[in-house]
């Protein structure tokens, strides 16, 4: 909500609360998170989630899903076509960025070093991050480059 305030010396002319953390309605990510969740991947919505995720044993894919163009262009084409691998991991879970705020925040610290971007993609090996996709290298790159990335990483450890 935007309120205009009195302006004096310590006051902004403008005080923007956010009762909602959420930049994007659901109306507008129902469809984008669907295309995540028809292909097997578990949808998180909280910190918690995201830690009991990442403490399986085994290897599990984390997508960070987004509005932007690329997520609907390359990122998440991307993540489906790489599961017609021969390996692919134990796991697939997605959080979606400026919606799942908290479950993305804890996300992004397991991702350390990398910094936040979405979308972008980590593979884990018994919790432990073991390869990522950051968006610059999703922007631009057809769906089938990334889903070899991906394959040669499953390749690797699942």
């Amino acid at each position: 909500m935007l309120r205009a305030v009195k302006k004096t010396d310590k006051t902004p002319i403008f005080e923007i609360r956010i009762k909602n953390k959420t930049m994007y309605p659901e109306e507008l990510v129902k469809p984008m998170r669907a295309d995540l969740a028809t292909a097997g991947f578990q949808e998180l919505y909280t910190s918690e989630a995201v830690e009991e995720a990442l403490k399986q044993e085994g290897t599990t894919l984390v997508v960070v899903n987004s509005v932007c163009g690329c997520a609907a262009a390359n990122a998440r084409p991307g993540a489906k076509l790489s599961l017609q691998n021969s390996k692919t991991p134990d796991n697939l879970v997605t959080v979606f960025a400026g919606v799942d705020t908290e479950a993305v925040d804890t996300a992004r610290n397991l991702m350390v070093p990398f910094p936040p971007s979405s979308p972008s993609m980590a593979l884990f090996k018994d919790g432990e991050l073991v390869h990522m996709i950051e968006r610059h290298h999703i922007e631009g790159r057809p769906a089938e480059l990334i889903a070899d990335n991906l394959m040669e990483a499953y390749n690797e450890f699942c």
